[in-house]
């Protein structure tokens, strides 16, 4: 009798959680079934497509614990979408004519893969519901669960994805030596952009992250270095009403009052006003195998700094990205104990045959399940009723309205 095989992957953009959910998952197989296989796919479905993958030794499974410290993949990441044929033969992934919904199921068959787990947001785990479709319509038992993974917390119906909670409290780090260049020069702008293409949570909550770090600090009266210059003076997410001309004149009595200005800026802030600008202006706006537009190309702070450094009269103004340092962490311990959670019912659930994506289910009291794969949808908005949220804006000290 052949033995039983499971295959991992992590994809789309890294978070602080893709080590330890992999290490996560290898040592929960190792306790309980210890007799299944475990293999990788390197590099997410792009390895899939190419055969390439790494065999789970006995010594890989003896040291997975220290996967738990590390940031990044262990297994590799790729952006890889099974449905667009045409960008996959253009990436030389598979050869034309060939359908890789075909070739990825074909592969899993062929190396005896009878579970999948899936590592990553919507696309990912929107994409395995599509390759396990397509399987069983023609005639192959395999069972795939995914595990949440995104900084943006945007996932539908999850309430917290894995490692956003990391990549806020690193974010703020980030930050904490970032806002010192408010002491560099007169008159200074800093714009901190944080990752979020339609959700403000994760800008949100490294906000609130940084004020929590900032409340903790002791200064020596008299001296520039204060309180103040850990202000943040102005926040902007996706999901609230933006008028320039009302910030600029608000922002511009606490330039002068001052001699600074902070912001922070969710990458997805006025970003379909920032795209419809370009698009009319004759440009041609990037975009992702998802369709999805390549955000690092529109760089948010950058027009958000533009605009303001004029209005303000700032003579020196700077834009700082948080995005890659915050999600190449390793898991904090909030992360950690939500990724052992989710783990050890994604191992059960597959032993069980129970296909879908681990979470806390929205619709169903925020109960600890695996959810359906049609259910599952990206682009869930900040909810910017949370008690939490107002808190930070009163510590702001800005007037804001709801998003239409």
């Amino acid at each position: 009798m052949a033995k039983k095989k499971v295959a991992m992957l992590t994809a789309g953009g890294l978070a602080p959680c893709l080590s330890s959910a992999v290490g996560g998952l290898i040592e929960r197989y190792t306790d309980i079934a210890p007799d299944y296989e475990l293999v990788a796919y390197r590099s997410g479905y792009q390895g899939l497509l190419l055969a390439d993958r790494i065999e789970i030794t006995k010594d890989m499974r003896e040291k997975a614990h220290l996967l738990h410290r590390h940031g990044g993949s262990p297994i590799g990441n790729s952006r890889v979408k099974l449905t667009n044929t045409a960008d996959c033969v253009k990436r030389g992934l598979v050869k034309e004519g060939q359908n890789p919904l075909r070739v990825a199921a074909e592969r899993l068959a062929s190396d005896g893969i009878t579970i999948l787990h899936t590592i990553g947001g919507d696309d990912t785990n929107t994409t395995a519901a599509d390759l396990a479709a397509y399987l069983g319509a023609n005639g192959y038992d395999l069972t795939v669960v995914g595990l949440p993974k995104t900084v943006d917390n945007d996932v539908v119906p999850i309430r917290q994805t894995l490692g956003a909670w990391t990549a806020a409290e690193y974010g703020a780090r980030f930050f904490d030596n970032v806002a010192n260049e408010q002491s560099a020069a007169p008159r200074t702008l800093v714009v901190h952009e944080v990752m979020g293409r339609h959700c403000g949570w994760l800008t949100a909550a490294t906000a609130r992250s940084y004020i929590q770090m900032a409340k903790g600090k002791d200064y020596v009266d008299g001296f520039m270095m204060n309180a103040q210059l850990k202000n943040i003076d102005g926040l902007y997410l996706p999901e609230m009403k933006f008028d320039l001309e009302a910030e600029a004149e608000r922002l511009r009595e606490v330039m002068d009052r001052a001699g600074f200005v902070t912001l922070f800026v969710s990458e997805g802030a006025c970003l379909d006003a920032i795209v419809a600008e370009r698009e009319a202006a004759g440009e041609t706006v990037k975009r992702d195998a998802f369709g999805h537009v390549k955000i690092d190309t529109i760089n948010v702070g950058n027009w958000f700094s533009k605009q303001f450094a004029a209005l303000l009269g700032a003579e020196r103004s700077m834009v700082q990205k948080s995005g890659y340092y915050a999600r190449s962490a390793p898991a904090n311990g909030d992360d950690l104990r939500l990724i052992q959670s989710m783990v050890d019912l994604a191992v059960e659930s597959a032993l069980n045959k129970v296909s879908g994506v681990t979470g806390h289910d929205e619709d169903q009291g925020g109960k600890l399940r695996t959810i359906e794969f049609p259910r599952i949808k990206g682009g869930k908005h900040f909810d910017t009723s949370t008690k939490w949220f107002g808190d930070v804006m009163d510590v702001i000290g800005q007037k804001w309205q709801a998003a239409d």
